[in-house]
């Protein structure tokens, strides 16, 4: 979703719908009647410059309705949805806004809901029915299991489903067509959606989705463990530094990668070792004392046995430094003296739940067992209706992701190329874009603007398929065509008034980007996608 209209770069069909009167002032949709649902404030917002919750100042906004409701289907259940919907040019199009870490908040989604509704479309956000949590502080929902529910399982589906009756209200028709966007959390969300209510959308951009919730809140806490349990352990920035340009050094070139890029293209060929950073003398910036050597052994093995057996996932290298790096899970600047997001363990062992008696297998199958059932669906769940129904699936991850292992998400999609049929048959409805350098949700040294509808920020250079994923999404829910590639830029000082300084394809796995042998290598026209070098 993009600031203006595309109409004559893609001619998506849903353009052509033509907006309804409105049947109804925003005012009086105080009084509308929805199941399970209580509208909290109906509010007109004229056109102009806006300053919204977040502080931020948003221009020439046109006219739109700003509701905000209240949806209750459990005793203590309280998903707060806010939507957004042009007054004038609405295009039929309904769509919902994805979160991160624990939700908890509306204003999270005001940046893409600002371009949803100047591209046409009706626009929410929920927030999980997760307050009074933050995003990144579950602790006060010890004992709600009805909120664990809906966050984890129910809250997408119920802010979509009361969305569009309020759409509905409002506009006097029905959406002609339903999209879905997030990542993180907000991945997560698009695939349970896909998986348990595949009638909500037509088109799902799910980013680093998290496919199993409780064992990816473990690698967070042996993460924190390797790191704080014993004195000498903690990586600072300058090890976490030395540790991302060994390992592009090291593997850099490996597969399709170049040897110019400041990035890994495929981490999972890198066998990267720690150890050859170890200090010969005394602890250094430039190097790694035994005692961090450990701690970065860990952290690529992630939750692992006593034996020293992996049990999930851990981190790839190249994605020890940048936003939310190793360093975030070293010591959460929300949260000092405990593991970031280790709410939910507290919600199975109490608010005192300390995270240095933490024992993986245990613990695990007991965390499982409370919380599986309302968090872990998206491990069980069948996506079969919704490919049935012609649904279109995107994922997206870095894989300088430093936050949901990476490995969860790849094997995740050779699943489903498993169950259906291989990898043609999958491609049909499902496409996983790998993002190289990229970390979590965007940022990284890697070409990581594709899509600001997703996770905020700068617009990339152009509105079309080649240089939009949710445009690609749209396009091929609408048109029927598939997207061959994405076209990923790095801005310059990730600022786009200065200019591009690489761009770089983005190929439907198992397909990668190949330098054709001739050319920029920061041109995009100079890479080819497909599986092996050809």
């Amino acid at each position: 979703m993009r600031k203006g209209d595309i109409a004559a770069a893609v001619g998506l069909s849903a353009l052509a719908f033509s907006s309804p009167a409105r049947a109804i002032d925003c005012e009086g949709l105080k009084s509308a009647k929805i199941a399970d649902t209580t509208i909290i404030s109906a509010e007109a917002v004229p056109a102009g410059d806006l300053t919204t919750a977040d502080k931020v100042t948003r221009k020439d906004m046109p006219a739109f309705c700003r509701v905000v409701a209240s949806v209750k289907d459990a005793p203590d259940s309280d998903v707060r949805v806010e939507l957004w919907m042009p007054n004038e040019g609405w295009k039929g199009v309904f769509h919902v806004n994805g979160n991160g870490g624990y939700a908890g908040v509306l204003a999270y989604n005001y940046g893409a809901m600002e371009a949803a509704i100047k591209r046409g479309y009706a626009s929410a956000e929920t927030d999980l029915g997760m307050a009074p949590a933050t995003p990144l502080d579950g602790d006060a929902l010890v004992g709600h299991p009805d909120k664990w529910k809906d966050w984890g399982m129910l809250g997408t589906h119920e802010a979509a489903v009361a969305g569009k009756q309020i759409a509905k209200a409002f506009y006097g028709a029905d959406a002609k067509r339903s999209y879905y966007t997030g990542c993180s959390t907000g991945g997560q969300q698009g695939l349970i959606e896909a998986e348990y209510f595949p009638e909500d959308f037509d088109g799902i951009l799910a980013g680093a989705p998290v496919v199993n919730r409780t064992w990816g809140h473990a690698v967070a806490v042996t993460g924190y463990q390797a790191a704080n349990l014993k004195p000498g352990h903690k990586l600072s920035d300058a090890n976490l530094a030395l540790l991302t340009k060994s390992a592009v050094a090291a593997c850099g070139a490996n597969s399709n990668g170049l040897k110019s890029d400041p990035f890994i293209a495929d981490p999972l060929t890198c066998n990267f070792e720690p150890a050859a950073l170890t200090c010969k003398g005394a602890a250094a910036d430039d190097c790694l004392t035994p005692e961090q050597v450990e701690t970065a052994k860990a952290i690529y093995l992630g939750p692992a046995d006593k034996n020293g057996k992996p049990l999930y996932y851990g981190q790839l290298p190249g994605s020890e430094s940048g936003v939310f790096n190793w360093g975030f899970l070293e010591a959460p600047g929300n949260a000092p003296g405990e593991p970031g997001f280790d709410g939910l363990f507290k919600w199975v062992f109490g608010p005192n739940w300390d995270w240095r008696t933490f024992d993986v297998e245990p613990d695990m199958a007991k965390v499982d067992a409370v919380l599986g059932p309302a968090l872990n669906g998206a491990v069980t769940g069948d996506v079969a209706e919704f490919r049935d129904r012609g649904g279109k699936l995107i994922f997206f991850q870095g894989w300088a992701d430093p936050i949901v292992p990476v490995g969860q998400t790849v094997n995740f999609y050779k699943d489903l190329m498993s169950k259906f049929g291989g990898e043609e048959k999958t491609k049909e409805f499902a496409r996983l874009f790998m993002v190289p350098g990229m970390g979590h949700c965007g940022f990284g040294t890697g070409p990581n603007r594709f899509d600001s509808a997703a996770f905020g920020g700068v617009q990339p250079p152009a509105l079309d398929p080649q240089h939009d994923i949710f445009t690609a999404l749209s396009h091929w829910v609408e048109d029927g065509v598939a997207p061959a590639q994405v076209i990923a830029t790095k801005f310059v000082d990730g600022d786009a008034s200065k200019g591009i300084e690489m761009q770089r394809p983005l190929c439907p796995y198992p397909e990668r980007a190949w330098y054709k042998g001739d050319g920029d290598t920061n041109s995009a026209a100079n890479f080819v996608c497909a599986v092996d070098k050809k």
